[in-house]
């Protein structure tokens, strides 16, 4: 039973060193090459032990059990100390290196010195034959050194989780079990002595962590063999991201177009944040559509336009050998080539004003179509009419307010791009029944559901609409202002359930918009609420439904709301009047 149990620690321990052979390539860190080494050599050790029937064959079987003992710790301990990119000076590297061997003759010269045993004898009266040892002073410098190993591999793995963001997460975690997991087993052998030592059990479980840190470590370096070539001839960015969205790396190029990169931590989530938003509407377009090519502007600080800088974007899968792994999105500097072209355009100013005016005719036409269809779905709704007209004027006068503010960096197109989206807001409700859509009166929770879709059904059919349109910055803030309006600050909203600033600010903007025209208008199920009434509930729900740095401008907009509804009704109740 006790050789079944060694032989099949020595042949898993084969198979993991296969596994990590199979997979094997440059940039996998020697350290690990070295535990894969030596794990199988040391259970080669325990086996020989139980099958080892004279007292020689036992201290040989002993002294190849401790190849893996003395020198295993300090190759984990050197492979922590890399992944955690800690500089380990050489003198101290050779050193650690040296005593290890000293260790190790000291257990070579079993039989000639009392070093490592002072004495030792066979028992031969158990099921398998075991060494009685008594120990001598280098078995107690062992003890000290594998205990020294444990404990600066945890401290190095726990200061690198506390300074280090650019550290994987993920290969920390897991670096602590096959550190911790080596030392137990072997003293836990030592305080509950048996006839099974659980120290094979723990190398093979240590292989199995070291190859799925192997694993996941490819996808950190997949940088070293991509793109290298390029990098060095021409000024290209990357930025690599899992399946999940979970941010892998980027290259300096990368942090100096988008800088929050420089203070994302790696396997952090990517795309909420609003520098992040429209490269991760890059990969969308890429995932739905195959779309991989894009352009990314970089406007002058100064607002010179000449000295805009212009990216070809491309957006593929990320390789590790044959298998997707992620997204990689490369950012090619192509200014010069974009005005180039731009200068020979311009030796034709009559053809370029032509164009100038038909394409502002054909986007005029653009905006009158999605006016209209906007208008369209309205007109459908069980509200009273004019609910588009009269949300956008709130999306401009709050708008106006923050940018008297000054608190929020928000620039003239993006303000341009929110009013000109606010319209189209509830254009998913095309997809709503009209059953539901016009019920006359409140939903039950079946019809709630459905009613609810119409956030994420508005941005897919946004998408479709500005699918080729060359204002990438409004298609996504259109198509953020129909998908997240009813998102709510407390991540209590639908249909995502986002909350704080993963919420898209302009989404914050139309939702204060939306529910106030809601309070204020009449509607088949309830009657218009007054201004004072109105004004509590948005109120309140600053900082749960609302944005509560919005609180401000909207309290400073609040009198030219209450002006600009005083005479919409003024006019709707003369319209009335007239009708009959």
């Amino acid at each position: 039973m006790i050789q079944i149990y060694y032989l099949c620690m020595l042949v898993i321990s084969f198979v993991c060193a296969a596994i990590y052979i199979y997979m094997w390539h440059k940039h996998f860190d020697v350290n690990f090459t070295m535990i894969f080494t030596l794990i199988p050599i040391a259970n080669v050790g325990y086996l020989l032990t139980c099958l080892s029937k004279t007292l020689e064959g036992q201290v040989r079987a002993v002294q190849v059990v401790y190849i893996g003992g003395c020198f295993l710790h300090l190759f984990i301990l050197y492979s922590i100390i890399n992944m955690c990119k800690v500089e380990l000076n050489r003198i101290v590297r050779t050193v650690l290196f040296v005593i290890c061997a000293i260790m190790y003759g000291s257990i070579l010269n079993i039989g000639h010195s009392k070093l490592f045993y002072k004495s030792y004898t066979l028992d031969t009266s158990r099921e398998i034959p075991v060494l009685i040892k008594e120990y001598g002073f280098m078995h107690t410098v062992f003890y000290v050194f594998v205990v020294l190993s444990l404990v600066s591999g945890i401290v190095t793995i726990v200061i690198s989780l506390m300074k280090k963001k650019q550290i994987p997460r993920m290969i920390i975690y897991l670096l602590i079990i096959p550190d911790a997991l080596c030392t137990l087993s072997y003293f836990a052998g030592k305080i509950f002595p048996k006839d099974i030592d659980l120290v094979p059990l723990g190398y093979v479980i240590s292989e199995i962590v070291f190859l799925l840190i192997a694993y996941r470590r490819n996808l950190y370096d997949i940088s070293d063999t991509v793109i290298d070539s390029m990098i060095h001839e021409q000024s290209v960015g990357y930025i690599s991201l899992d399946f999940n969205y979970r941010y892998l790396g980027s290259n300096d190029v990368a942090n100096e177009l988008i800088p929050e990169l420089s203070d994302m931590a790696i396997d952090e989530p990517f795309g909420y944040k609003p520098s992040q938003r429209k490269v991760r509407h890059f990969i969308d377009s890429f995932t739905k559509n195959q779309n991989n090519s894009f352009v990314f502007t970089v406007h002058d600080k100064d607002d010179n336009p000449d000295n805009d800088r212009i990216y070809d974007v491309n957006v593929n899968y990320l390789y590790d050998a044959s298998r997707k792994r992620g997204y990689i999105i490369t950012f090619t500097d192509d200014t010069t080539n974009k005005k180039y072209i731009s200068l020979l355009d311009s030796y034709n100013e009559d053809l370029q004003d032509e164009v100038k005016e038909k394409t502002a005719h054909i986007v005029e036409m653009h905006d009158n179509l999605i006016m209209s269809l906007a208008m369209m779905v309205e007109s459908r709704d069980n509200s009273t009419g004019g609910h588009i007209k009269r949300t956008s004027e709130g999306v401009r006068l709050l708008i106006d307010e923050i940018l008297k503010e000054g608190n929020l960096p928000l620039s003239e197109k993006f303000c341009h791009d929110i009013i000109k989206a606010a319209p189209m807001h509830d254009l998913g409700k095309i997809a709503v029944d009209d059953a539901i859509l016009r019920k006359p009166g409140r939903y039950t929770d079946e019809e709630y559901d459905i009613m609810k879709t119409h956030a994420a059904e508005g941005a897919r059919v946004i998408h479709g609409i500005l699918l080729n349109t060359d204002d990438e910055e409004f298609k996504v803030v259109a198509e953020n202002v129909a998908h997240y309006h009813h998102e709510r600050w407390d991540g209590s909203g639908y249909p995502e359930k986002l909350s704080g600033e993963d919420i898209p600010i302009e989404a914050r903007i139309m939702a204060i918009a939306d529910v106030y025209d809601a309070l204020v208008s009449k509607r088949v199920y309830k009657e218009a609420f007054d201004f004072k009434k109105a004004d509590e509930i948005i109120m309140e729900g600053m900082g749960t439904q609302f944005d509560p740095k919005l609180k401000c401008a909207y309290e400073n907009a609040r009198p030219k709301l209450e002006a600009y509804y005083s005479k919409a009704r003024e006019s709707e109740s003369t319209f009335l009047k007239q009708e009959k």
